[in-house]
């Protein structure tokens, strides 16, 4: 049975740091990309960031770049997402997703949530003073 579990999140002041993990099971983790998507309170799904199966290519959204950081280390079967200058608006619900299909990468990951088959439960950040 395919599992992700998500860990890491937390309440943060403006201009702070935290760090996602996403704890990976249950099927081959390294040879499929997986992204992070977050889901703001009353708003839809928004994807964040995808990083190709073997680590070498990152992708984000714009609003994130420059501050998000995602890595995987695919001797632990994780994925990381390590954010700094965090604005309020990045509160949100944060979860990681597995491509359906191995070794496929698209750069562009937006309203794209058919690629995925499989989500964690997700992790509440929220970014306040």
């Amino acid at each position: 049975e395919v599992q992700l579990v998500e860990s890491g999140g937390g309440l943060v002041q403006p201009g702070g740091s935290l760090r996602l993990s996403c704890a990976a099971s249950g099927f081959t983790f390294r040879v499929y990309t997986m992204s992070w998507v977050r889901q703001a309170p009353g708003k839809g799904l928004e994807w964040v960031s995808a990083i190709s199966a073997d680590g070498d290519v990152p992708s984000y959204t714009d609003s994130v770049k420059g501050r998000f950081t995602i890595s995987r280390d695919n001797t632990k079967n994780t994925l990381y997402l390590q954010m700094h200058s965090l604005r309020p608006e990045d509160t949100a619900v944060y979860y990681c997703a597995k491509y359906k299909d191995a070794f496929r990468f698209y750069f562009n990951n937006s309203d794209a949530n058919y690629r995925y088959d499989a989500w964690g439960r997700g992790t509440q950040v929220t970014v306040s003073s």
